[in-house]
């Protein structure tokens, strides 16, 4: 699942009945972006530029929250000074990754990947 905008997804997963249909499913998910974001159970305000109408704060199949795309050179607002911001407000494990690295779950497993730079913060 490609990026764009992490609320707007989360609105058309829901509302296509994908996002209930996951938990079940034997299938792969692979996210890039707001992608990965989605899985989360909260998605910052400062990721998302629409607001939907019927809620959606993230679908919550992992318990942890993704603060994309750090020090993109076409990003000035993804330093690791924006990711400290960022990782104050959050009440759960987050995790600031480069476009370098991944996180993979498996069975609750958290395993970062990553060629990249990447933080996990503890609330």
């Amino acid at each position: 699942m490609n990026g764009g905008d992490s609320i707007y997804l989360d609105r058309w997963l829901r509302e296509s009945g994908l996002a209930e249909l996951l938990p079940s499913s034997r299938a792969v998910w692979v996210g890039l972006s707001a992608g990965s974001m989605v899985m989360a159970p909260r998605i910052a305000d400062a990721f998302a530029s629409w607001t939907s109408p019927i809620g959606g704060e993230g679908l919550g199949m992992v318990d942890f929250e993704i603060f994309p795309h750090l020090d993109n050179a076409d990003l000035p607002r993804n330093t690791m000074a924006d990711a400290e911001r960022w990782a104050a407000g959050l009440t759960g494990p987050g995790y600031a990754i480069d476009d370098a690295t991944a996180i993979s779950v498996v069975d609750g497993t958290v395993k970062v990947v990553s060629e990249g730079h990447w933080r996990l913060f503890e609330p």
